[in-house]
């Protein structure tokens, strides 16, 4: 008999059609490794046929928690964050885990909002991007029973696990490497303000600042999003308040593509003229003509890493080193080789 999905079909129905106790199929819903693979076979026919769906409320109740892991990220049409999930996703898929993804607009009160929700929900565990909560989200995290790991970056006050790389740092190393090309009046093109961006901007102050070649009127920053036309338009106002300006770091890569994209609208020679330099790696530094030097950060593998840590300590399986430090690394291409 084929009942209709999951109308008044019950675990107990399911059971007795598999010939299984009920705790058998509720163990191949919630632990399926830690049933027989005959059984597990014959269960999930059964659930098939009948159409029987799981109660998720109950199955929170009588485990404590669901097989939710949530995601939470500043932006879902950022393909920084885009190749971060397709990571999360691959590493989640055929497991018992399933994600889901909140997306708080680079707002400290939707991110809080988001971390109530999902808390509310007895997730299994989270996944929240950067280490800059407020004090009420530090708070609701700290008092949760849920593993967590923080993405995107790194530092020695995890509040659980961490998987990410350090913006300081790849910042100071981009803007070494306009210095060692030759340049030697380098600028920076910052939006939206956000705490990692900041971190970038400090590290590209520390660098230029030990090198004596740091002046306030080449750096030019925005809480406007990031796009290409904004980095036209940033470039354009650096070169009108700063004309000497003979290299500069991009915070990201759209805004390098639109620099790259201004300077070829002046007929400013890149790299001759000046260097630029982007931060990400995505697909279009290689492909723009010239190809556009850019730190690569490792975001597939920062998502594919996070979530198979969490589904090893979810197993009991905690790691040996809680914060993982994935690096990065300055690309170097031809829009930085002619200072």
């Amino acid at each position: 008999m084929k009942y209709k999905r999951n109308t008044g079909i019950t675990i107990a129905d399911v059971a007795r059609e598999a010939d299984v106790s009920a705790m058998t199929v509720s163990r191949a819903l919630r632990e399926p490794e830690r049933v027989s693979a005959k059984s597990l076979t014959r269960i999930r026919a059964v659930i098939e046929r009948l159409g029987y769906l799981p109660d998720p409320a109950a199955q929170a109740l009588a485990a404590g928690r669901t097989n939710v892991i949530g995601v939470i990220v500043p932006s879902v049409t950022n393909n920084v964050f885009a190749d971060v999930m397709r990571g999360v996703y691959t590493a989640a898929e055929a497991s018992r885990w399933q994600v889901q993804l909140g997306n708080s607009r680079y707002s400290p009160l939707e991110e809080e909002r988001l971390v109530k929700t999902f808390l509310s929900q007895r997730p299994a565990g989270l996944i929240i991007s950067g280490i800059d909560q407020s004090e009420e989200t530090l708070a609701l995290l700290r008092a949760s029973p849920c593993r967590i790991v923080q993405i995107m970056e790194t530092s020695d006050r995890p509040l659980d696990m961490m998987v990410g790389f350090s913006h300081l740092e790849a910042a100071r190393a981009a803007t070494r490497h306009l210095l060692d090309m030759g340049y030697t009046r380098p600028g920076i093109l910052v939006a939206r303000l956000d705490p990692r961006t900041q971190r970038r901007l400090a590290g590209f102050r520390d660098v230029a600042g030990a090198a004596g070649v740091l002046e306030p009127r080449r750096i030019i920053t925005t809480p406007q999003a990031s796009t290409v036309t904004l980095g036209g338009m940033l470039m354009a106002d650096l070169l009108s308040r700063a004309p000497e300006t003979d290299a500069v770091l991009c915070n990201n890569d759209d805004l390098a593509l639109g620099a790259l994209f201004e300077c070829q609208r002046r007929g400013i020679k890149v790299p001759d003229e000046i260097g630029i330099c982007g931060f990400n790696d995505l697909e279009m530094m290689a492909a723009a003509y010239p190809a556009i030097t850019s730190v690569r950060t490792h975001r597939y593998e920062m998502g594919e890493r996070a979530m198979r840590m969490l589904a090893e300590a979810l197993d009991g399986r905690d790691p040996a080193e809680p914060v993982v430090d994935l690096g990065f690394e300055v690309v170097a291409r031809q829009s930085t080789l002619g200072g």
